[in-house]
C-alpha cells in the first residue's frame, strides 16, 4: 500500500484529490493532509509517507520549501500547480510528476503509475537541484526515462536525437545510445532551441557536435564523430540559421 500525503492550501482541493484517490488508484492510502508550509514539514516528519502531493504556491510560503526544511526527503513528489508551459518543460527535464490543476483523474492515475514504475530511480535531491536549475534556465542535465530506470544526462553530452517510432534513441559523447520511452517531438519542445536543432523529421542535433555542412537541395550534416545526417529541405533554412546564431555567441564569448 503507497501512503500518500496531501499538502495543499485549500480545502477542496484537498478534498477532490482524496476523493480522486480513493475512486480511481488502487493502492493508494490517503494518511494524512497538511495546508501550509509548517504542517507540511510536521506531516511529512510525523507520518513518513511513500508519495507527497504538493502544492506549490501556499500562503506562508511554496513546496520548496517544505521539501528544503524536511529532514528526510525518502519520498516521491506529485506536484500539483497551474504554471505555465515555461515551468512545465522544467518538470519534464527533472521527471518531477506534476498534475495541472484542476486535476484530472486519468492523469492522476498516470502520476501513480509513473511513481510505481520509476521510485527510487533517481534521488530527490538531485531531481529537485535539476527542476530548479531548469527553472532557472539553466539547462545542464536532464532525467530520461529509459527501459532500465531514469538516467541523468548531462545536456553536453547529447550528440543527437533519433526518432523511432514512439520512442526516441540518445546518441551519447561516449558511444552510449539510449532508448527512451518518449517521441522526438517532446524533446524537440524541451531542449534548448539555441543548442538543439530538428533538420530533419527523424534527427535532432546537437548544434556543438557539427563539423561540416554539405551543400545540397537541403543538405548533409557531418557531426565531429564522422556521422553523417540528412538534412530535409524544410528545416535547412532554420538549421543554416541555428548554425549561424550560435556561431556568432561563440565568438562573442571567446572575446
Amino acid at each position: 500500500m503507497i501512503k500518500a500525503l496531501i499538502i495543499d492550501d485549500e480545502l477542496k482541493s484537498q478534498s477532490t484529490l482524496h476523493k480522486l484517490l480513493e475512486r480511481y488508484c488502487t493502492g493508494v492510502e490517503v494518511i494524512g493532509f497538511a495546508h501550509n508550509v509548517e504542517s507540511g514539514i510536521l506531516a511529512i516528519n510525523n507520518l513518513k509517507p511513500n508519495l507527497v502531493f504538493l502544492d506549490i504556491s501556499m500562503p506562508d510560503g511554496d513546496g520548496f520549501e517544505v521539501l528544503e526544511k524536511v529532514s528526510n526527503r525518502d519520498f516521491e513528489v506529485v506536484f500539483t500547480t497551474a504554471f505555465n508551459d515555461f515551468a512545465i518543460k522544467a518538470f519534464q527535464f527533472s521527471a518531477l510528476h506534476y498534475l495541472l490543476k484542476p486535476i484530472n483523474y486519468i492523469e492522476l492515475q498516470a502520476a501513480v503509475e509513473r511513481y510505481k514504475e520509476n521510485n527510487q530511480d533517481v534521488d530527490l535531491n538531485e531531481k529537485i537541484k535539476i527542476l530548479c536549475d531548469s527553472l532557472n534556465n539553466h539547462h545542464q542535465k536532464i532525467i530520461l526515462p529509459t527501459a532500465n530506470g531514469l538516467r541523468i544526462i548531462e545536456l553536453n553530452q547529447i550528440l543527437r536525437c533519433e526518432a523511432d517510432g514512439s520512442y526516441t534513441k540518445f546518441y551519447l559523447s561516449d558511444e552510449t545510445v539510449l532508448m527512451v520511452s518518449k517521441v522526438l517531438s517532446n524533446f524537440e519542445e524541451i531542449l534548448p532551441p539555441d543548442v538543439f536543432c530538428r533538420v530533419h523529421s527523424k534527427h535532432l542535433v546537437n548544434l556543438n557536435y557539427t563539423s561540416q555542412y554539405i551543400k545540397g537541395r537541403g543538405g548533409r550534416i557531418i557531426l565531429t564523430n564522422g556521422k553523417e545526417i540528412e538534412v530535409s529541405e524544410s528545416k535547412k533554412k532554420v538549421f543554416l540559421s541555428r548554425l549561424k546564431q550560435l556561431a556568432h555567441s561563440l565568438t562573442k564569448t571567446k572575446k
